[in-house]
C-alpha cells in the first residue's frame, strides 16, 4: 500500500509541478496579457478614452499657480540643470580632439565638393549658353 500512496503523490506532484515557460505560468497565474491594447480595453469592459489627455490634479494645480516667487523658480530651474548636466557622459579631451579633427575634415570635404560642383555647373552653363 505504501507503494501505491507514493505513486500516486509522485503523480500528484507530476500535475502540480512548476510549469516551464512563462507563458504557461502566466496561463496558470490566470493573468496572462492581451494580444492587444484594443483586447485588454474589450476584456475590461469599459471605455476610459475621454480621460486620456488630461492632466493629473496635482500638475493641474500646479499649472494655475503661475504666480509664485520668481526667485524660488529660477532657484528649481538651475538645480534641473545642473541634475540633467550631472548625466551628461561627457568626452576625454583625446575623444574630444578626435571628433573635432573628424567634423572639421568633413566641413572641408563637403565645402570642397560644393565649391567643385558649383564651379563645374557653372562652366556647363557658360558653354551650353555661352
Amino acid at each position: 500500500m505504501s507503494e501505491r500512496s507514493e505513486q500516486e503523490r509522485s503523480e500528484g506532484s507530476d500535475d502540480t509541478s512548476r510549469p516551464v515557460t512563462a507563458a504557461a505560468r502566466r496561463e496558470r497565474r490566470g493573468s496572462a496579457r492581451p494580444a492587444s491594447r484594443r483586447a485588454a480595453k474589450r476584456a475590461e469592459g469599459s471605455s476610459t478614452g475621454d480621460a486620456k489627455g488630461k492632466p493629473t490634479p496635482s500638475r493641474d494645480r500646479q499649472e494655475q499657480k503661475k504666480g509664485g516667487n520668481p526667485f524660488k523658480r529660477f532657484g528649481r530651474f538651475l538645480r534641473e540643470v545642473v541634475a540633467e548636466l550631472r548625466k551628461v557622459i561627457w568626452p576625454t579631451r583625446k575623444q574630444l580632439v578626435t571628433y573635432t579633427a573628424v567634423v572639421l575634415v568633413f566641413v572641408a570635404f563637403m565645402v570642397g565638393l560644393v565649391a567643385g560642383l558649383d564651379v563645374a555647373l557653372a562652366q556647363g552653363v557658360l558653354w551650353l549658353f555661352g
